[in-house]
C-alpha cells in the first residue's frame, strides 16, 4: 500500500461520506483544506440525481472551483471506466447550460452559485476533476480532452466575455502520488543549478544559514519556464497576473523590466528563496559561479511570475538581488514564509497567529478537554494527511463566530476576509472572544453539519424521508445553509434562555468539551430546524442580501418564539448549560 492510500485509509472521519471521501481528501491535498466536513456540509451534490457530478466546490477567496466525479474501487484493476470520465460532459451540460427552471432541486443551488462566480468575475480556474483509486489511462485522458472542449463551448455560448481558464484532470494513484510527496517537504524542485554571480556575502544565524547576492533576471525567466509554479512550493501564494494598470506591482515589474532594464535591480525588493545547499566556487580567472540544489521561491512569486510573463527572454542588464536560505527546521520555514509575505492578505489567518487575541485563545482553549486550537495558524496540507480529531480549525472557527454574531453572508463568502479585514476581524476576534465561545459557537455549527450528514444517509436507505425531513434536506442543500441556521438559532437565544443578551460573545458552555457542546445542542436544534423552510428566501440570489437575510431571521425568530411555551422544559433544560461570562 503507497503511503498516500495509508493517508486516505487512516482518515476514518470520511468514511461516512462513502465513495466521496476519496473526492474530499483529494481536495485536502491539493488545497491544503483543514477542515472537509465543512466543506462536505456546502460541496457534496449527496444524491442519484445529480447528473453525474458528485463535488461542486467553489472557492470565491481563491478565485477556483473544483467540479468533480468519484469512483473508488474495491479491486485492484488496470485502469478506471472511462464512461465515468465522459458523464462529466453531462455535468458541466447541466451546471453551465440548462435552465435554471428544469435543474433538480438537488443541483440548482450549485449551478445558481458558480454561474453567478463566472458573471462576478469572481472564478479564474475551473477544475474538473475525474477522481479514483486506480492507474490513470489514455482512454480517460482523451475523455477528459472532450469534457475540456465542451466547457469552453458551455461558456463562450453562455458566458461571452468570461475568461475562465479551465483544466481537466484525471486524479488516479500517480497524481495522489504526486500530490502527497508535495505535502512532505516545501522544496519541491530538487535541480542543481550554477548561477554567475559577481559578488555576494554569507549571513549565518542559529537555525540557518544565507548567502545575499545578485543573479540574472533570465535565471528566473528559464527557472520558471522548466518547471512553472513547482518553484513556488514554500510561497504562500503563486503568481497573481498583471494588469495595464499603474496599482498593478506586477504590471510595474514587467513595465520597468522592459523599459529601465539597468535600473531594475535597485527598484526591486528581491527574493528570498529556500535551497537544499549552496557552494560557491571560484575558476583561475576570478570568475564566481553559486552552485545551489533545490529551489523554492519564498518571497518574489511576483517579480518571478512578471518577468516569465515577457514573451521574451529579459535583457542582460535586468539583475535581481536574492537571498538563498538553508534551514532544516520546519519552525524556522514557516517563520520565513511568514515575514516575508506579511504584507499580501491571501495567506488570511497564517498572520494573526501571534496577536496577543490568538494567543489568549489558544491558552484558554487548551485548557478545555478534548480541544485543540492553532490560533489562526493553519496546518494545510498535513491536516489532510493526519487529521487531529480535537482541532478546532481556524478558519471555521471565524465562520462559526460570524454566524453566532447573525453573519452569515460572512462566514459562508467571506471566510478569508475574516482574518484579513482588521474591521471583520476585530468584529469576530477581540477582547471579549474567549475560548469557551469559541467551542459554543463551533459545537452549534458541527451539530447542524451532523444533522445534515444524517439526513443525507436516511434520504439513501430503504425507509427514506419523513415529508418534514424531505423539507429539511431541501433547505441544506442551498449553500451557506449551514450558517444561516446557526445565525438564526443564534438570533432567538433571548427566548431560548429567557433573559436578556446584551453581548452574545458572553455565552458559553464553561469548560465543556467541543463534543460534549454538540450533545447540548442537539434538543434545541430538534425545535428549532422545522422552521428552516422560511429562511429559504435568503437564498434568492445566493447567501448575499443582507437586507433579505434579516427579514428571514426576523420570521424565524418570531416562529421560535410563539412556540416557546411548549418547548420550555427543552430550552430551560439548555438554559442550565449556558454560561454568562
Amino acid at each position: 500500500m503507497s503511503n498516500w492510500e495509508q493517508a486516505f485509509q487512516s482518515r476514518t472521519d470520511l468514511t461516512k461520506y462513502g465513495d466521496n471521501s476519496l473526492g474530499l481528501f483529494a481536495l485536502g491535498l491539493r488545497f491544503g483544506i483543514e477542515d472537509l466536513d465543512t466543506v462536505a456540509a456546502n460541496s457534496l451534490t449527496d444524491g442519484s440525481d445529480d447528473k453525474k457530478c458528485d463535488i461542486v466546490y467553489i472557492d470565491p477567496d481563491e478565485g477556483h472551483a473544483v467540479l468533480a466525479q468519484c469512483y473508488n474501487s474495491e479491486k485492484p484493476r488496470q485502469s478506471a471506466p472511462s464512461n465515468k470520465a465522459s458523464d462529466l460532459n453531462t455535468a458541466v451540460g447541466w451546471l453551465l447550460q440548462r435552465p435554471h427552471a428544469e435543474l433538480p432541486e438537488r443541483l440548482r443551488p450549485a449551478a445558481t452559485e458558480l454561474r453567478q462566480a463566472i458573471l462576478e468575475g469572481v472564478l479564474q480556474d475551473l477544475h474538473v476533476w475525474y477522481i479514483h483509486n486506480l492507474p490513470e489511462s489514455e482512454n480517460v485522458r482523451q475523455e477528459l480532452v472532450t469534457v475540456e472542449h465542451t466547457i469552453d463551448a458551455a461558456l463562450k455560448s453562455h458566458f461571452p466575455g468570461k475568461k475562465i481558464r479551465v483544466s481537466t484532470l484525471e486524479v488516479g494513484t500517480a497524481t495522489f502520488d504526486e500530490w502527497y510527496g508535495e505535502t512532505q517537504s516545501p522544496i519541491l524542485v530538487s535541480e542543481q543549478f550554477s548561477i554567475r554571480i559577481a559578488a555576494g556575502f554569507e549571513v549565518v544565524g542559529k537555525k540557518w544559514k544565507a548567502y545575499v547576492t545578485t543573479v540574472p533576471g533570465r535565471f528566473l525567466y528559464r527557472a520558471y519556464r522548466k518547471h512553472r509554479t513547482k518553484i513556488f512550493s514554500a510561497n504562500v501564494r503563486e503568481y497573481l497576473g498583471s494588469r495595464r494598470s499603474d496599482a498593478n506591482i506586477n504590471n510595474a515589474i514587467k513595465h520597468s523590466a522592459q523599459e529601465a532594464p539597468a535600473d531594475f535591480w535597485v527598484y526591486n525588493n528581491g527574493l528570498t528563496v529556500l535551497v537544499h545547499s549552496y557552494e560557491i566556487m571560484q575558476d583561475k580567472r576570478g570568475v564566481q559561479t553559486l552552485k545551489i540544489t533545490g529551489l523554492s521561491i519564498v518571497n518574489g512569486a511576483q517579480t518571478t511570475g512578471a518577468l516569465s510573463s515577457l514573451g521574451h527572454t529579459p535583457s542582460e542588464d535586468v539583475q535581481v538581488p536574492v537571498r538563498f536560505v538553508v534551514t532544516s527546521d520546519r519552525e524556522t520555514i514557516f517563520d520565513i514564509i511568514q515575514f516575508n509575505n506579511s504584507q499580501n492578505k491571501v495567506t488570511a489567518s497564517d498572520f494573526r497567529s501571534r496577536d496577543r487575541v490568538q494567543r489568549r485563545l489558544r491558552e484558554e482553549i487548551a485548557a478545555i478537554p478534548q480541544c485543540e486550537y492553532q490560533g489562526g495558524r493553519r496546518g494545510g496540507a498535513s491536516d489532510a494527511i493526519r487529521r487531529n480529531p480535537n482541532l478546532l480549525p481556524s478558519y471555521t472557527v471565524g465562520q462559526a463566530l460570524a454566524a453566532m454574531q447573525g453573519d452569515p453572508e460572512v462566514a459562508y463568502n467571506q471566510k478569508s476576509d475574516i482574518w484579513a479585514s482588521d474591521k471583520l476581524y476585530s468584529r469576530y476576534f477581540n477582547e471579549e472572544t474567549s475560548g469557551g465561545h469559541i467551542v459554543y459557537s463551533y459545537s452549534l455549527l458541527r451539530c447542524i453539519e451532523a444533522r445534515k450528514s444524517a439526513l443525507v444517509t436516511k434520504s439513501k436507505g430503504n425507509t427514506g424521508l419523513t415529508e418534514p425531513e424531505t423539507k429539511e434536506l431541501d433547505y441544506f442543500r442551498e449553500r451557506g445553509s449551514t450558517f444561516m441556521l446557526v445565525s438564526a438559532i443564534s438570533v432567538c437565544l433571548e427566548t431560548i434562555l429567557s433573559r436578556r443578551i446584551s453581548r452574545i460573545s458572553r455565552l458559553s458552555f464553561g469548560n465543556l468539551s467541543p463534543s460534549e457542546a454538540q450533545r447540548v445542542w442537539e434538543p434545541v436544534l430538534q425545535v428549532c430546524v422545522s422552521f428552516c423552510p422560511q429562511l429559504q428566501e435568503a437564498f434568492t440570489d445566493g447567501l448575499k442580501n443582507k437586507e433579505r437575510i434579516k427579514k428571514t431571521l426576523g420570521i424565524f425568530q418570531s416562529l421560535v418564539q410563539a412556540t416557546a411555551n411548549p418547548n420550555a422544559p427543552i430550552f430551560k433544560k439548555f438554559a442550565e448549560k449556558v454560561k454568562f461570562i
